[in-house]
Protein backbone atom coordinates (compact mmCIF):
# COMPACT_ATOMS: atom_id res chain seq x y z
CA UNK A 1 0.00 0.00 0.00
CA UNK A 2 1.62 3.22 -1.12
CA UNK A 3 0.02 6.61 -0.56
CA UNK A 4 0.29 8.95 -3.57
CA UNK A 5 1.91 11.51 -1.27
CA UNK A 6 4.03 8.92 0.46
CA UNK A 7 2.32 10.02 3.66
CA UNK A 8 3.14 7.25 6.12
CA UNK A 9 0.55 8.42 8.62
CA UNK A 10 -2.21 8.25 6.01
CA UNK A 11 -0.94 4.91 4.78
CA UNK A 12 -1.00 3.52 8.31
CA UNK A 13 -4.51 4.83 8.91
CA UNK A 14 -5.69 3.11 5.73
CA UNK A 15 -3.92 -0.08 6.79
CA UNK A 16 -5.74 -0.07 10.12
CA UNK A 17 -9.03 0.24 8.24
CA UNK A 18 -8.25 -2.72 5.99
CA UNK A 19 -6.62 -5.04 8.49
CA UNK A 20 -9.78 -6.46 10.15
CA UNK A 21 -11.16 -7.43 6.76
CA UNK A 22 -7.92 -9.07 5.62
CA UNK A 23 -7.53 -10.87 8.95
CA UNK A 24 -11.06 -12.24 8.62
CA UNK A 25 -10.28 -13.36 5.06
CA UNK A 26 -7.20 -15.18 6.32
CA UNK A 27 -9.26 -17.00 8.95
CA UNK A 28 -12.08 -17.82 6.54
CA UNK A 29 -9.84 -19.47 3.97
CA UNK A 30 -7.08 -20.65 6.33
CA UNK A 31 -4.43 -18.55 4.61
CA UNK A 32 -1.10 -19.45 6.18
CA UNK A 33 0.46 -16.06 6.83
CA UNK A 34 1.52 -14.79 10.27
CA UNK A 35 -0.45 -11.86 11.61
CA UNK A 36 1.01 -8.37 11.38
CA UNK A 37 1.71 -7.65 15.05
CA UNK A 38 1.66 -3.83 14.98
CA UNK A 39 -1.56 -3.79 12.97
CA UNK A 40 -2.98 -6.39 15.32
CA UNK A 41 -2.11 -4.13 18.25
CA UNK A 42 -3.61 -1.09 16.50
CA UNK A 43 -0.67 1.23 17.20
CA UNK A 44 -1.47 4.90 16.68
CA UNK A 45 1.97 6.16 15.71
CA UNK A 46 4.18 3.30 14.53
CA UNK A 47 7.74 3.71 13.28
CA UNK A 48 8.42 3.70 9.55
CA UNK A 49 9.62 0.08 9.78
CA UNK A 50 6.16 -1.00 10.95
CA UNK A 51 4.49 0.78 8.05
CA UNK A 52 6.81 -0.93 5.60
CA UNK A 53 6.17 -4.31 7.21
CA UNK A 54 2.43 -3.73 6.99
CA UNK A 55 2.77 -2.76 3.34
CA UNK A 56 4.55 -6.03 2.59
CA UNK A 57 2.01 -7.99 4.62
CA UNK A 58 -0.85 -6.69 2.48
CA UNK A 59 1.06 -7.46 -0.71
CA UNK A 60 1.70 -11.01 0.50
CA UNK A 61 -1.97 -11.41 1.37
CA UNK A 62 -3.05 -10.11 -2.04
CA UNK A 63 -0.94 -12.78 -3.70
CA UNK A 64 -2.56 -15.50 -1.63
CA UNK A 65 -6.19 -14.35 -1.85
CA UNK A 66 -7.87 -15.78 -4.94
CA UNK A 67 -10.49 -13.80 -6.83
CA UNK A 68 -13.27 -16.28 -6.03
CA UNK A 69 -12.37 -16.14 -2.32
CA UNK A 70 -12.65 -12.36 -2.28
CA UNK A 71 -16.01 -12.60 -3.99
CA UNK A 72 -17.39 -15.23 -1.67
CA UNK A 73 -16.22 -13.42 1.44
CA UNK A 74 -17.44 -9.97 0.46
CA UNK A 75 -20.84 -11.30 -0.56
CA UNK A 76 -21.43 -12.96 2.81
CA UNK A 77 -19.47 -10.99 5.40
CA UNK A 78 -20.92 -8.27 7.61
CA UNK A 79 -17.55 -6.50 7.27
CA UNK A 80 -18.13 -5.82 3.57
CA UNK A 81 -19.90 -2.48 3.83
CA UNK A 82 -19.60 0.47 1.49
CA UNK A 83 -16.64 1.95 3.38
CA UNK A 84 -14.76 -1.35 3.38
CA UNK A 85 -15.27 -1.75 -0.36
CA UNK A 86 -14.06 1.79 -0.97
CA UNK A 87 -10.88 1.17 1.04
CA UNK A 88 -10.29 -2.10 -0.82
CA UNK A 89 -10.75 -0.43 -4.17
CA UNK A 90 -8.39 2.40 -3.31
CA UNK A 91 -5.85 -0.12 -2.05
CA UNK A 92 -5.87 -2.06 -5.34
CA UNK A 93 -6.15 0.95 -7.63
CA UNK A 94 -3.11 2.73 -6.28
CA UNK A 95 -0.76 -0.18 -6.80
CA UNK A 96 2.05 0.91 -9.15
CA UNK A 97 1.71 -2.33 -11.13
CA UNK A 98 -1.38 -4.46 -11.65
CA UNK A 99 -1.53 -8.19 -12.25
CA UNK A 100 -4.45 -9.82 -14.04
CA UNK A 101 -5.86 -10.89 -10.67
CA UNK A 102 -5.79 -7.26 -9.52
CA UNK A 103 -7.91 -6.31 -12.53
CA UNK A 104 -10.40 -9.08 -11.79
CA UNK A 105 -10.63 -8.05 -8.14
CA UNK A 106 -11.10 -4.40 -9.04
CA UNK A 107 -13.71 -5.35 -11.61
CA UNK A 108 -15.72 -7.24 -9.01
CA UNK A 109 -15.23 -4.60 -6.31
CA UNK A 110 -16.49 -1.82 -8.58
CA UNK A 111 -19.70 -3.69 -9.38
CA UNK A 112 -20.21 -4.62 -5.74
CA UNK A 113 -19.58 -1.05 -4.62
CA UNK A 114 -21.99 0.31 -7.22
CA UNK A 115 -24.62 -2.23 -6.16
CA UNK A 116 -24.35 -1.08 -2.55
CA UNK A 117 -24.27 2.64 -3.30
CA UNK A 118 -27.03 2.75 -5.93
CA UNK A 119 -30.76 2.73 -5.02
CA UNK A 120 -32.18 -0.79 -4.68
CA UNK A 121 -35.00 -0.20 -7.18
CA UNK A 122 -32.90 1.50 -9.81
CA UNK A 123 -34.43 1.13 -13.29
CA UNK A 124 -32.22 -0.16 -16.11
CA UNK A 125 -32.86 2.96 -18.18
CA UNK A 126 -31.43 5.10 -15.38
CA UNK A 127 -28.13 3.21 -15.38
CA UNK A 128 -26.38 5.31 -17.98
CA UNK A 129 -22.64 5.90 -18.10
CA UNK A 130 -22.74 9.30 -16.42
CA UNK A 131 -24.86 7.99 -13.55
CA UNK A 132 -22.46 5.11 -12.93
CA UNK A 133 -19.54 7.55 -13.04
CA UNK A 134 -21.29 9.75 -10.48
CA UNK A 135 -21.84 6.85 -8.07
CA UNK A 136 -18.22 5.70 -8.46
CA UNK A 137 -16.83 9.23 -8.06
CA UNK A 138 -15.70 8.67 -4.41
CA UNK A 139 -13.44 5.90 -5.70
CA UNK A 140 -12.45 7.01 -9.20
CA UNK A 141 -12.32 10.73 -8.35
CA UNK A 142 -14.08 11.74 -11.55
CA UNK A 143 -17.75 12.06 -12.49
CA UNK A 144 -17.32 13.43 -16.02
CA UNK A 145 -16.06 10.95 -18.59
CA UNK A 146 -15.99 10.50 -22.33
CA UNK A 147 -16.32 6.97 -23.66
CA UNK A 148 -13.69 6.07 -26.30
CA UNK A 149 -14.64 4.20 -29.47
CA UNK A 150 -12.97 0.94 -28.40
CA UNK A 151 -15.63 0.51 -25.69
CA UNK A 152 -18.54 0.79 -28.14
CA UNK A 153 -18.89 -3.04 -28.44
CA UNK A 154 -20.14 -3.17 -24.83
CA UNK A 155 -23.34 -1.42 -25.88
CA UNK A 156 -23.83 -3.85 -28.74
CA UNK A 157 -23.26 -6.82 -26.46
CA UNK A 158 -25.77 -5.47 -23.95
CA UNK A 159 -28.38 -5.17 -26.71
CA UNK A 160 -27.65 -8.75 -27.76
CA UNK A 161 -28.01 -9.99 -24.18
CA UNK A 162 -31.32 -8.20 -23.67
CA UNK A 163 -32.67 -9.90 -26.79
CA UNK A 164 -32.08 -13.39 -25.34
CA UNK A 165 -35.28 -15.14 -24.29
CA UNK A 166 -33.74 -18.07 -22.42
CA UNK A 167 -30.61 -18.85 -20.48
CA UNK A 168 -29.61 -21.23 -23.26
CA UNK A 169 -29.73 -18.36 -25.74
CA UNK A 170 -27.62 -16.18 -23.46
CA UNK A 171 -24.94 -18.83 -23.02
CA UNK A 172 -24.95 -19.68 -26.72
CA UNK A 173 -24.56 -16.03 -27.65
CA UNK A 174 -21.16 -15.98 -25.91
CA UNK A 175 -21.82 -12.39 -24.88
CA UNK A 176 -19.77 -12.85 -21.72
CA UNK A 177 -16.86 -14.41 -23.57
CA UNK A 178 -16.81 -11.46 -25.95
CA UNK A 179 -16.94 -8.90 -23.15
CA UNK A 180 -14.24 -10.74 -21.24
CA UNK A 181 -12.04 -10.78 -24.33
CA UNK A 182 -12.54 -7.02 -24.74
CA UNK A 183 -11.62 -6.46 -21.10
CA UNK A 184 -8.52 -8.64 -21.27
CA UNK A 185 -7.30 -7.06 -24.50
CA UNK A 186 -7.63 -3.57 -22.99
CA UNK A 187 -4.58 -4.21 -20.78
CA UNK A 188 -3.61 -0.99 -18.97
CA UNK A 189 -6.43 0.93 -20.69
CA UNK A 190 -8.77 -0.90 -18.36
CA UNK A 191 -7.59 1.31 -15.49
CA UNK A 192 -8.82 4.53 -17.12
CA UNK A 193 -12.01 5.88 -15.46
CA UNK A 194 -13.99 5.59 -18.71
CA UNK A 195 -13.20 1.89 -19.04
CA UNK A 196 -13.84 1.01 -15.41
CA UNK A 197 -17.16 2.87 -15.46
CA UNK A 198 -18.20 1.19 -18.72
CA UNK A 199 -17.35 -2.33 -17.57
CA UNK A 200 -19.07 -1.70 -14.22
CA UNK A 201 -22.24 -0.63 -15.99
CA UNK A 202 -22.12 -3.62 -18.33
CA UNK A 203 -21.56 -6.10 -15.50
CA UNK A 204 -24.29 -4.59 -13.33
CA UNK A 205 -26.87 -4.79 -16.12
CA UNK A 206 -25.72 -8.27 -17.14
CA UNK A 207 -26.41 -9.48 -13.61
CA UNK A 208 -30.03 -8.49 -14.10
CA UNK A 209 -30.31 -10.17 -17.48
CA UNK A 210 -28.77 -13.35 -16.13
CA UNK A 211 -31.02 -13.60 -13.11
CA UNK A 212 -34.15 -12.82 -15.07
CA UNK A 213 -33.41 -15.69 -17.46
CA UNK A 214 -32.13 -18.02 -14.74
CA UNK A 215 -35.30 -17.60 -12.69
CA UNK A 216 -37.40 -18.23 -15.78
CA UNK A 217 -35.59 -21.51 -16.38
CA UNK A 218 -35.83 -22.61 -12.74
CA UNK A 219 -39.54 -21.80 -12.67
CA UNK A 220 -40.07 -23.67 -15.94
CA UNK A 221 -38.26 -26.71 -14.49
CA UNK A 222 -40.35 -26.62 -11.30
CA UNK A 223 -43.60 -26.26 -13.24
CA UNK A 224 -42.58 -29.02 -15.62
CA UNK A 225 -41.77 -31.42 -12.79
CA UNK A 226 -45.16 -30.81 -11.19
CA UNK A 227 -46.91 -31.37 -14.50
CA UNK A 228 -45.05 -34.61 -15.11
CA UNK A 229 -45.93 -35.89 -11.65
CA UNK A 230 -49.57 -35.06 -12.29
CA UNK A 231 -49.34 -37.23 -15.42
CA UNK A 232 -47.98 -40.14 -13.41
CA UNK A 233 -44.32 -39.77 -14.35
CA UNK A 234 -42.00 -40.57 -11.46
CA UNK A 235 -38.59 -40.83 -13.13
CA UNK A 236 -36.78 -39.19 -16.00
CA UNK A 237 -33.78 -40.14 -18.09
CA UNK A 238 -31.52 -37.18 -17.29
CA UNK A 239 -28.24 -38.43 -18.69
CA UNK A 240 -28.23 -35.48 -21.07
CA UNK A 241 -28.02 -33.20 -18.02
CA UNK A 242 -25.31 -35.35 -16.38
CA UNK A 243 -27.71 -37.14 -14.03
CA UNK A 244 -28.77 -40.79 -14.04
CA UNK A 245 -30.94 -42.67 -16.51
CA UNK A 246 -33.62 -43.10 -13.81
CA UNK A 247 -33.67 -39.85 -11.88
CA UNK A 248 -36.57 -39.50 -9.38
CA UNK A 249 -38.60 -36.37 -9.95
CA UNK A 250 -38.75 -35.77 -6.19
CA UNK A 251 -34.96 -35.62 -6.11
CA UNK A 252 -34.83 -33.33 -9.13
CA UNK A 253 -37.16 -30.96 -7.30
CA UNK A 254 -34.79 -30.88 -4.31
CA UNK A 255 -31.84 -30.19 -6.59
CA UNK A 256 -33.77 -27.41 -8.29
CA UNK A 257 -34.39 -25.80 -4.89
CA UNK A 258 -30.69 -26.01 -4.02
CA UNK A 259 -29.85 -24.40 -7.35
CA UNK A 260 -32.12 -21.48 -6.53
CA UNK A 261 -30.05 -20.85 -3.41
CA UNK A 262 -26.68 -21.36 -5.09
CA UNK A 263 -27.44 -19.28 -8.17
CA UNK A 264 -28.89 -16.46 -6.09
CA UNK A 265 -25.52 -14.81 -6.25
CA UNK A 266 -23.35 -16.26 -8.86
CA UNK A 267 -23.16 -16.04 -12.56
CA UNK A 268 -21.19 -18.82 -14.17
CA UNK A 269 -21.00 -19.98 -17.73
CA UNK A 270 -19.51 -23.23 -16.45
CA UNK A 271 -20.88 -26.70 -15.74
CA UNK A 272 -23.72 -25.93 -13.26
CA UNK A 273 -25.53 -23.60 -15.63
CA UNK A 274 -25.06 -25.99 -18.52
CA UNK A 275 -26.67 -28.67 -16.38
CA UNK A 276 -29.57 -26.36 -15.61
CA UNK A 277 -30.08 -25.56 -19.30
CA UNK A 278 -29.85 -29.24 -20.25
CA UNK A 279 -32.25 -30.25 -17.49
CA UNK A 280 -34.85 -27.82 -18.78
CA UNK A 281 -34.45 -29.33 -22.25
CA UNK A 282 -34.93 -32.83 -20.79
CA UNK A 283 -38.11 -31.75 -19.01
CA UNK A 284 -39.49 -29.91 -22.04
CA UNK A 285 -38.89 -33.04 -24.13
CA UNK A 286 -40.55 -35.23 -21.49
CA UNK A 287 -43.60 -32.98 -21.42
CA UNK A 288 -43.95 -33.26 -25.18
CA UNK A 289 -43.46 -37.04 -25.06
CA UNK A 290 -46.01 -37.52 -22.28
CA UNK A 291 -48.82 -35.45 -23.75
CA UNK A 292 -51.24 -38.32 -23.16
CA UNK A 293 -50.43 -38.46 -19.46
CA UNK A 294 -49.65 -42.16 -19.42
CA UNK A 295 -48.52 -43.41 -16.03
CA UNK A 296 -45.39 -45.39 -15.35
CA UNK A 297 -45.54 -48.88 -13.88
CA UNK A 298 -46.03 -49.13 -10.13
CA UNK A 299 -42.59 -50.70 -9.74
CA UNK A 300 -40.96 -47.61 -11.17
CA UNK A 301 -42.98 -45.40 -8.86
CA UNK A 302 -41.87 -47.43 -5.86
CA UNK A 303 -38.26 -47.23 -6.99
CA UNK A 304 -38.58 -43.45 -7.38
CA UNK A 305 -40.11 -43.07 -3.92
CA UNK A 306 -37.30 -45.10 -2.35
CA UNK A 307 -34.62 -43.07 -4.14
CA UNK A 308 -36.25 -39.79 -3.10
CA UNK A 309 -36.48 -40.95 0.53
CA UNK A 310 -32.81 -41.89 0.47
CA UNK A 311 -31.86 -38.43 -0.84
CA UNK A 312 -33.89 -36.75 1.92
CA UNK A 313 -32.36 -38.95 4.60
CA UNK A 314 -28.80 -38.46 3.37
CA UNK A 315 -28.50 -35.03 1.74
CA UNK A 316 -24.72 -35.27 1.83
CA UNK A 317 -24.91 -37.95 -0.86
CA UNK A 318 -26.56 -35.58 -3.34
CA UNK A 319 -24.22 -34.15 -5.96
CA UNK A 320 -22.60 -30.86 -5.06
CA UNK A 321 -22.82 -28.11 -7.63
CA UNK A 322 -20.04 -25.58 -7.41
CA UNK A 323 -19.82 -22.43 -9.44
CA UNK A 324 -16.74 -22.43 -11.62
CA UNK A 325 -13.93 -20.31 -10.21
CA UNK A 326 -13.11 -19.13 -13.69
CA UNK A 327 -16.34 -17.49 -14.63
CA UNK A 328 -18.22 -14.43 -13.65
CA UNK A 329 -20.07 -13.12 -10.72
CA UNK A 330 -23.46 -11.43 -10.88
CA UNK A 331 -25.89 -10.53 -8.13
CA UNK A 332 -29.64 -10.52 -8.48
CA UNK A 333 -31.13 -7.26 -9.69
CA UNK A 334 -27.99 -5.47 -8.63
CA UNK A 335 -28.71 -5.87 -4.95
CA UNK A 336 -25.85 -6.79 -2.70
CA UNK A 337 -27.51 -9.39 -0.57
CA UNK A 338 -25.82 -12.50 0.75
CA UNK A 339 -24.25 -14.40 -2.07
CA UNK A 340 -22.28 -17.50 -2.74
CA UNK A 341 -18.87 -18.44 -3.90
CA UNK A 342 -17.76 -17.91 -7.37
CA UNK A 343 -15.52 -16.85 -9.90
CA UNK A 344 -14.47 -14.58 -12.67
CA UNK A 345 -16.42 -12.01 -14.12
CA UNK A 346 -16.56 -9.89 -11.31
CA UNK A 347 -18.05 -8.37 -14.13
CA UNK A 348 -17.74 -10.24 -17.29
Amino acid sequence: MTSPLNDLATEWKDALQLYPLYAALAREFVIDLPACNDLEAGLDTPPQESVEQARQWFLDMDQRIQVYQLRQFLQTSALAGEDALRHLLQHHLRKPQHAETDRDKIDFLLVQYFSLAAPSRLEDNDVDVQYVAQVLEPVLKTAEITIPDWLAPLGELMTEANACKTLSELLSSRVLDKSRKLKTSSEENYYTPAAMVSFTRFSFLMRRVFFRLMHQDLNAISDGLRELEARGVDMLDCRRAQFSAEEPIARLRMICQSWKVMFHAEYSSGQPLRMLVDLRNVIDHALEKNQTGSAQPAANRAKAAAAAAQSQGAPSEAPEFEVSHQTADWSEDGSAGPQGSGNDTSGS
